[in-house]
């Protein structure tokens, strides 16, 4: 089997969704956290990781030496070295490295950053996952030192199974992730108030993911916020430059673009999939919104990659 296909998609033709590349993701462990070198599995598919998902998990990519292209959902940019692509859950990415590429790839479930004891702190990284994103670390030499400094330490605890390991694994990757979200802000000019708004945002889009399918209404989704419709439109225009209508028909369009690639079922399938009750609505709602029909984007996105 080409493993580099295998990461573009499973047997039935939809985007591959791992655990790590290459593995089982049918049981996903809450508990999951896992590091890695570059080298170590990219070196196995000639340095390239082909396009799939992480089901539950949040990744984060340091490179420290090398270069990369890297794919997020579909954006495609170039990653120099010292800097990191951070992976939300569901969201589709892939790399082609230079080989010889030399850094880190942290693995972790929600579980592992926000337990019931640190849930409290979620407000401190959730900007960090908000969206896939990039942390360019090289004008920063203090804080690229000490982040290159806790992934090797966890590594090599990852490695040596000895008293309170996984005690320190959460901490070292939390402390990870933590200095990256510093940066990250440092550079947005993310202030206290703003990480207040962000985790609203967040949990926000944590239910958009549960739930666009379902076509749930914007009074909906404030509701169960506990807000009102107005100000979750002003926090969306706020945060995202768009209505919280607008953020969740995008999800809705990105999950449709995803499945007119990958999956090799009739548009009407797709359509009913999607929670459309009418092939035809589905036919409006994309053409509205893209310029063109789903089986024309289906024919030029599949002509594009042969």
């Amino acid at each position: 089997m080409d493993t580099r296909r295998a990461g573009r998609a499973d047997t039935a033709g939809r985007v591959a969704a791992f655990g790590l590349y290459g593995e089982d993701a049918s049981a996903p462990d809450t508990e999951f956290l896992h590091i890695e070198d570059i080298h170590s599995r990219s070196s196995l598919h000639a340095w390239e990781i082909g396009a799939h998902t992480h089901r539950g998990l949040f990744q984060v990519v340091v490179l420290l030496e090398g270069g990369a292209r890297v794919r997020l959902d579909d954006r495609t940019l170039e990653l120099a070295p010292q800097g990191a692509v951070v992976v939300p859950p569901a969201v589709v990415h892939g790399f082609q490295f230079q080989p010889g590429s030399h850094g880190y790839v942290l693995t972790v479930a929600e579980a592992v950053l926000f337990d019931g004891a640190q849930a409290h702190n979620r407000p401190l990284v959730e900007g960090l996952f908000l969206a896939a994103c990039v942390v360019d670390l090289a004008a920063d030499a203090p804080l690229l030192g000490r982040v290159a400094a806790l992934l090797e330490q966890l590594m090599a605890e990852f490695r040596r199974p000895q008293l309170g390991q996984t005690m320190m694994c959460v901490w070292l990757s939390r402390s990870v992730l933590l200095l990256l979200e510093r940066r990250r802000a440092a550079v947005s000019g993310a202030t206290g108030p703003e990480r207040v708004r962000t985790e609203l945002f967040a949990r926000f889009r944590t239910l958009v993911e549960e739930h666009h399918t379902e076509h749930w209404p914007v009074p909906r989704y404030a509701a169960a916020l506990g807000i009102t419709e107005s100000r979750l439109n002003r926090l969306c225009r706020r945060l995202a430059d768009r209505s919280a209508f607008e953020v969740v028909q995008d999800r809705l369009l990105l999950e449709a673009r995803r499945r007119l690639i990958y999956i090799a079922a009739p548009v009407s399938v797709i359509a009913y999939e999607l929670g459309f009750q009418d092939p035809g609505y589905f036919n409006r709602f994309f053409k509205k919104l893209t310029g063109t029909t789903p089986a024309a984007f289906r024919r030029q996105a599949r002509g594009a990659e042969e």
